[in-house]
């Protein structure tokens, strides 16, 4: 998979001090005491990970963590003292390195390359919806009609077309910052930077806002750094998540690795009060099917389960019980038949493995049959009452 952008040992120190400050840093020292003998601050330590192309990065932690610190070296806008910050744009076949290009280059990423969304919306009040939005497009030079057609497109995206010619201050806060959204979307960037953009909502916008992001994101795949605070609103968000402390990295990973495998105590205390049902999904605690079972056809037993799956070439096809009994395989997409009736006995579900144990302890009210789990059509693991409870044990374990 390709990256988008690569942090490489990224150090940031603000202050006029850097060089006293990193020696200290690589002795060890922590941010107060690089403070207290150089009186300047750490904003960011020996950070290093990728974001790949299309997914959605959350960097969260407590206040002066150095989440939005690190955020801000993406297009510049903080700079980095030491190491490298490479982003990728183009056809994928260009990188940038942020720490060494030239300011001309470095123009030209934030103008066509990396956009941001602000957490206050940066909404100009002067100018309407629609100038707002093109106020990047005007400073890349294009002519009103191209701006115009852009806009509207961009507007319509986010469910604002109508609200064009008004200014910010006739909007609900939901809405400005759908026009934030919109302004971002407008260039064009493949990479955005969302810095905790939802926080000044309240919770009711905020989580319609989060669907909608992704709903977006479905459509336009770009690459997505976001900062939050919220552990729920990253866990919903997040391919990945960075946890930051005192401007270190100590924990990246999915929101399943978080979960149920925190790296420190720091890490334990976030996670202590969520309920991972709401993120865990299929893959993380499926029984794992086997090779042969992937790629190859036959009769196969589901272990610990009186049940035979009959498989063509990694795709189920039928599925019988211990007494023979043919069971019907009902698809799953998120919903369950009306016509199911519960503990039916006589069916087996099939989902794909991205499914959240949310919605497979909805399919247990149904039936106590395994779920059959699968990627592109193809069997990928099977979820029977040994994972589904194990399951259980290991999300109440976090959460006490």
């Amino acid at each position: 998979m390709t990256n988008a952008v690569e942090f490489d040992n990224i150090d940031v120190i603000f202050g006029d001090r850097q060089q006293e400050a990193l020696a200290l840093l690589d002795q060890g020292k922590n941010r107060s005491q690089i403070q207290e003998a150089t009186n300047n601050v750490l904003g960011v330590a020996d950070v290093s990970f990728n974001v790949p192309q299309g997914e959605i990065c959350v960097l969260m932690g407590l206040s002066g963590s150095g989440k939005s610190s690190l955020l801000r070296c993406v297009n510049g806008l903080n700079k980095v003292s030491r190491g490298s910050l490479r982003v990728r744009h183009g056809d994928g076949d260009q990188v940038t390195d942020v720490t060494s290009c030239d300011a001309q280059t470095l123009r030209t990423l934030r103008r066509e390359h990396v956009a941001m969304v602000f957490q206050q919306f940066a909404l100009l009040p002067w100018r309407t919806v629609a100038e707002n939005v093109g106020f990047g497009l005007e400073l890349r030079g294009l002519s009103a009609k191209q701006r115009h057609e852009i806009v509207q497109e961009k507007l319509a995206l986010v469910g604002l077309d109508e609200w064009a010619s008004k200014y910010a201050h006739e909007l609900s806060g939901g809405m400005q910052q759908r026009v934030g959204l919109a302004r971002a979307f407008a260039t064009d960037a493949p990479i955005l930077l969302m810095d905790e953009p939802f926080s000044a909502l309240d919770p009711l916008i905020r989580n319609r806002l989060q669907d909608e992001l992704l709903d977006l994101q479905e459509k336009l795949n770009k690459t997505i750094l976001f900062v939050s605070h919220d552990l729920d609103e990253a866990m919903k968000l997040g391919n990945s998540i960075a946890i930051m402390e005192g401007g270190y990295v100590v924990q990246h990973g999915t929101p399943e690795d978080i979960a149920l495998r925190p790296a420190n105590d720091y890490v334990a205390d976030f996670v202590a009060h969520m309920n991972p049902v709401n993120i865990l999904r299929g893959r993380a605690i499926m029984q794992r099917a086997t090779r042969d079972m992937r790629n190859g056809s036959g009769e196969f037993a589901i272990e610990d389960e009186d049940i035979k799956l009959f498989i063509e070439n990694g795709v189920v096809k039928s599925a019988q019980n211990g007494e023979q009994q043919e069971l019907k395989l009902v698809p799953y997409d998120g919903t369950v038949p009306d016509h199911l009736d519960p503990t039916n006995n006589s069916i087996i579900f099939v989902a794909e493995d991205d499914v959240l144990l949310k919605n497979l302890i909805e399919i247990r009210e149904i039936t106590q049959n395994p779920v059959i789990l699968t990627r592109e059509n193809r069997i990928s693991g099977t979820l029977g009452r040994r994972e589904f409870f194990a399951s259980l044990t290991q999300t109440a374990s976090v959460a006490d």
